[in-house]
């Protein structure tokens, strides 16, 4: 029978060994401060990261892009003045032929005022304008005016490739596209906000269970010596557990090291300054109740991804460039009408009295004769170009609603693969702590401990490997159909305000 004293010195080796192990690893280190959840980081690098700061700048662009492309089918309104002083000796043609240097100075002063409007069904431009000028001759101290009260004009091009036209079925395609990018972004960034969430919490579990073991090693280790020095373990074994210990401590270590890493990456994708302490991270265990059909999951990535947007657009701008070949390989015709009144005078009170009428026309065309087959290349080109783009587009509406069904599949198994690592993880740390007990009561051998401990910890490392799928297919799957599954709803932006900032 043992002593009193030893095994009271034994029962205390025996606790210390059990008592890390049995407290759960997020309750031991963590510090009495704030914690951020997931949820928390995720908010906080769509707001500041690098990516999400990007994003927003990238759809301010694209938003002025669109306003810009808008005001072209608005009237314009033009205010122009030129004046300008002369003084100079010009060579000028007399009436009776002659040619003579003259001393010219005089003070030239203008006024217009135009308004403007493009015709998107047509791609003319019609114009109104109205002006009014002064002549002082400063070396005869006289004057005169001239006066356009009105002067319209339109010019068109008959056979050319209408800009205007196939403006009003691109641009809005982009702008929605922009649109839906700056979401489908958002998302992205929340997926790589899990990574980095993660891979953190993965070092950090990892310190904390090399911790532990370097613990659990180290009373071990001296309980061995105990029984090495009573007689009732053998040198090889004391030997083995002093190398457990030594491996351990070099775990803590490069654990250590891993785990600051990982900080200061998070740290600077979640934009904190040098000043700002990153707040402790806690785990969720606890996992939406969200289970995706893939019918409905399809409905909205084909309604709201910012890829079926773009394959749209891509199928439109291909249409524009071969109605732009065709329309420079064939007839080229320009038009341009003038009607106006003008009136000239010495004294302004008459310079708008009795105008007289002028008109203009004009028909400019180009025909291409010989161009050596350049015109119907051109043509065949971009033919060519809309047809590859035609196949593309079908062979990518494919892939993605292949990619979105693999993704429903894999995010809707995901959830049943986590509730699974869980239990495995209960199961083998309940099994590292069998394993203990009976290797202090000398029923197991070193070897089997060891064993425990790496399935322990594999179990550990395996349920944050599962939650970390879990979470990144989620937002992956949102950021293909832009569609929170959890409310029910799709995502929302507010774009107007995002514009203010």
């Amino acid at each position: 029978m043992m002593n009193p004293k030893r095994m009271t010195w034994a029962l205390a080796c025996w606790f210390s060994f059990l008592l890390p192990g049995m407290m759960p690893v997020g309750a031991q280190l963590r510090p009495e401060a704030e914690s951020w959840g997931l949820a928390d980081v995720v908010c906080m690098a769509c707001q500041s990261s690098p990516d999400a700061q990007a994003a927003r700048h990238t759809f301010r662009s694209a938003y002025w892009d669109y306003r810009s492309y808008r005001a072209n089918y608005l009237p314009s309104l033009t205010l122009t003045s030129n004046p300008g002083l002369d003084r100079a000796i010009n060579e000028v043609t007399m009436d009776d032929g002659s040619v003579r240097f003259v001393e010219q100075n005089y003070l030239n002063t203008d006024l217009s005022l135009s308004l403007q409007q493009n015709i998107a069904w047509t791609g003319g431009t019609l114009s109104l304008q109205t002006s009014l000028q002064r002549m002082d001759l400063l070396s005869d101290k006289t004057f005169s005016w001239k006066s356009v009260p009105v002067n319209v004009a339109y010019s068109q091009s008959l056979f050319g490739y209408n800009s205007l036209k196939w403006n009003r079925r691109i641009y809005p395609l982009r702008y929605e596209e922009a649109r839906r990018a700056y979401l489908e972004t958002l998302e992205l960034v929340a997926a790589t906000a899990v990574d980095k969430f993660f891979a953190y919490v993965l070092a950090q579990s990892d310190y904390h269970t090399a911790c532990q073991n370097y613990a659990q090693a180290d009373t071990l280790y001296r309980f061995a010596q105990g029984r090495y020095r009573i007689g009732t373990t053998t040198e090889n074994e004391m030997l083995q557990l002093e190398i457990n210990r030594l491996n351990e401590e070099t775990n803590r270590m490069d654990a250590r090291i891993a785990m600051k890493e990982c900080a200061l990456d998070l740290r600077s994708y979640l934009g904190l300054s040098d000043g700002d302490s990153l707040p402790d991270i806690r785990v969720s265990d606890e996992l939406p109740d969200v289970v995706v059909h893939e019918g409905e999951a399809l409905q909205w990535a084909r309604v709201h991804s910012p890829d079926i947007t773009s394959l749209q657009r891509r199928r439109v701008e291909a249409e524009s460039n071969v109605a732009q070949a065709k329309a420079n390989a064939g007839l080229k015709a320009n038009l341009y009408l003038r009607f106006g009144l003008t009136q000239t005078s010495d004294r302004f009170s008459e310079v708008y009295r009795d105008p007289s009428q002028q008109q203009a026309v004009s028909v400019g065309i180009t025909l291409p004769i010989l161009d050596w087959g350049r015109g119907r290349g051109q043509v065949r080109v971009a033919r060519s170009q809309r047809d590859l783009v035609e196949t593309q587009v079908e062979q990518s509406l494919t892939d993605f609603d292949q990619n979105v069904r693999k993704l429903v599949g894999q995010f809707n198994l995901q959830a049943m693969r986590v509730r699974v690592a869980a239990r495995t993880d209960s199961t083998a740390l309940r099994r590292s702590e069998v394993a203990r007990r009976l290797y202090l009561l000398g029923r197991s051998s070193v070897l089997d401990l060891n064993a425990s401990i790496e399935e322990k910890d594999a179990a550990r490392r395996s349920y944050l490997n599962a939650l970390y799928t879990y979470w990144s297919l989620y937002y992956t799957l949102r950021s293909l159909t832009l569609y929170d599954f959890r409310a029910g709803r799709p995502l929302q932006a507010d774009y107007e305000g995002l514009v203010r900032q």
